[in-house]
């Protein structure tokens, strides 16, 4: 088993939760095993029209750090109208109404998250090769939401949860309690109980395993969410005047120690 690192950042992102197409798409607070399946499979060039090829994700554990929860926004949007009733919006039920489709759609503007995908080292070297060939473009959510670089912060590691504990630069948040004991709180996500918390409940359960993604056969299961607050090491979160936040991670993703200096 090895693993790969995500870094999920961007003006805004939208991991739909309930709503396959009604008025208010709304947004879970976290990314969604669903949508992180399906960039994989976007960046693989997996049809939608292909449910049997998901079963080749059946074996990966996600594991996410909240660098950043983000803020909730709403936006009204309108789709079609003006047109030909056959040139406009195409609603829920299949047909077309000739005026335009008013939607409600909910986004995290500014959020962060870290993920580490853990799985057989096959998965992981093909998953990272896609990732970074793309055959469809990878988005947070909906297409609209590009993310920031890094993306892929490291491929084949081999302990990607002790990456997230001790390594990964820590993007700020406002809201974060000051460190204390040289450590911050952040928190984790877990699909099981980490090991050194065996009794911990569930704090949500949520329909985002993946069946099918075909557009009118889409089906998903049932997993749990574990959560934690974790202490990190405050120099993750530390700032540094000869280097950016986003310098720093990118001498992570290129395994340059901190301490190196690099030329101007």
């Amino acid at each position: 088993m090895t693993g790969l690192l995500l870094r999920l950042a961007g003006p805004l992102q939208s991991w739909g939760e309930r709503s396959p197409f009604p008025r208010d798409r709304d947004t879970a607070s976290f990314p969604t095993r669903s949508g992180i399946i399906g960039m994989f499979a976007a960046a693989e060039g997996i049809p939608r029209n292909e449910p049997q090829a998901l079963a080749r994700y059946g074996n990966l554990t996600l594991t996410v750090r909240v660098d950043r929860p983000g803020v909730r926004l709403v936006d009204y949007h309108t789709a079609g109208g003006g047109l030909p009733k056959e040139l406009t919006a195409a609603t829920s039920a299949g047909g077309n109404k000739g005026a335009a489709v008013i939607t409600h759609r909910h986004y995290l503007a500014d959020a962060v998250f870290v993920i580490a995908v853990t799985g057989p080292d096959q998965d992981i070297t093909r998953i990272a090769q896609a990732l970074h060939q793309p055959h469809w473009s990878p988005y947070l959510g909906r297409r609209a939401c590009l993310p920031d670089e890094p993306f892929l912060l490291r491929a084949a590691v081999d302990d990607p949860v002790t990456e997230l504990r001790q390594h990964v630069p820590l993007s700020p948040d406002p809201a974060r309690p000051p460190a204390a004991d040289a450590t911050v709180p952040v928190t984790f996500l877990w699909e099981q109980p980490p090991a050194a918390q065996p009794d911990l409940h569930p704090f949500a359960s949520l329909y985002d395993t993946p069946g099918s993604f075909a557009p009118h056969g889409r089906n998903h299961s049932k997993r749990h969410i574990y959560r934690t607050q974790e202490p990190l090491p405050a120099a993750l979160a530390a700032t540094d005047r000869e280097r950016t936040l986003h310098q720093r991670l990118i001498d992570y993703a290129l395994n340059i120690p901190a301490t190196t200096e690099i030329p101007a």
